[in-house]
């Protein structure tokens, strides 16, 4: 069975995704700097429940220590990695736009790096839909430019994505970008809309509500988008022939073995039905504070998700309300309320 190295397995959907492989048998080896953006004891958590699983070890420590990830590479010999670390939020790179430049840029690097020295047979790495930053044509399609970022954030991504290709373009690398759209779900992140929403609402504390709720955000369920990473692993891209060999509407680069793909529910759900969702499931009222739009955020995002189940028969669909539901039991469960 394949060995799997996945960069930010103590966090949420690096939690998730190592979780679904070693339940098929995979071998896989985490690798986490543990920054304390949020609560360090969730992610300890995290680890805790992975490190009980056969197949499972891990290593603490930053990206940006080159040396260390790539002993780590020597060691566990990996088939595959997954770069899912790297410093997430989109607010919060408002107020600290160097960390996003040391790990976004420099941590990915060094795995780009690690991927190129072991020849690994493919390298998936996470993107996001901030990358299509002030297009407004939806749904969204990994075959348009995206070249009109709203946020350091999503330039460090879309960097990424740039250094993603030259390298699967120099050393014959496949590789693999995906683009997530609004993850939500159980162990979810604390900065992340849900989180708050849940943790407010059950306190009586009011939740501020952006463009006065004239949002709409493609949500996706944790669970379905590591499914999706999962089948994808399976799918490196291959360097085309010729650029004919390309079909209509795939992002496979004509010169080289890379491939950007959405992984997103394929549905444009309203900010306001949300809360109404999750006012449903906590059985509570929220008390609405309705804000201006925040600075760098977009008024909505959809994905078009036909590629994704071109290439692994799969499409995403989890309903927003059911997934909700089950935020909310984690939830209370975990904080006990």
């Amino acid at each position: 069975m394949k060995r799997v190295l996945v960069t930010g397995t103590a966090g949420f959907i690096g939690f998730h995704l190592a979780k679904l492989l070693l339940s098929e048998g995979f071998q896989v080896h985490g690798y986490d700097g543990m920054t304390d953006y949020y609560d360090v004891s969730l992610k300890q958590r995290r680890h805790q429940m992975l490190l009980q699983t056969p197949g499972f070890s891990a290593t603490e420590d930053l990206l940006e220590n080159h040396e260390r990830l790539m002993q780590v590479a020597d060691e566990f010999e990996p088939d595959v990695i997954v770069h899912l670390a790297g410093q997430a939020g989109v607010r919060y790179s408002l107020e600290q736009p160097r960390s996003y430049i040391d790990s976004n840029i420099v941590g990915t690097f060094n795995v780009m790096e690690a991927a190129r020295q072991h020849k690994v047979d493919h390298l998936l790495m996470a993107s996001t839909s901030s990358v299509y930053g002030a297009n407004d044509e939806m749904p969204f399609t990994e075959v348009e430019k995206a070249d009109t970022q709203l946020t350091i954030y999503s330039a460090t991504k879309k960097a990424n994505e740039a250094m993603g290709h030259s390298y699967a373009h120099l050393w014959d690398l496949p590789t693999t970008m995906f683009r997530f759209f609004t993850v939500y779900g159980t162990w979810g992140r604390p900065d992340l809309a849900l989180y708050k929403f849940v943790d407010a609402i059950l306190d009586g504390r009011p939740i501020d509500i952006y463009n006065h709720g004239d949002m709409h955000r493609d949500f996706t369920n944790v669970n379905d988008l590591v499914r999706g990473i999962r089948l994808l692993i399976d799918t490196p891209p291959i360097r085309p022939a010729s650029p004919d060999d390309i079909e209509e509407g795939d992002s496979l680069s004509p010169v080289a073995p890379y491939r950007v793909v959405n992984i997103g529910n394929g549905d444009k759900v309203r900010l306001l039905d949300f809360v109404e969702a999750i006012e449903e499931a906590v059985g509570k009222k929220a008390i609405r504070n309705y804000m201006p739009m925040q600075m760098g955020d977009v008024p909505a995002t959809w994905a078009n998700t036909d590629l994704l189940q071109r290439l692994t028969g799969y499409r995403p669909q989890t309903d927003f309300k059911d997934g909700i539901a089950q935020f909310v039991e984690w939830f209370r469960d975990y904080h006990g309320k």
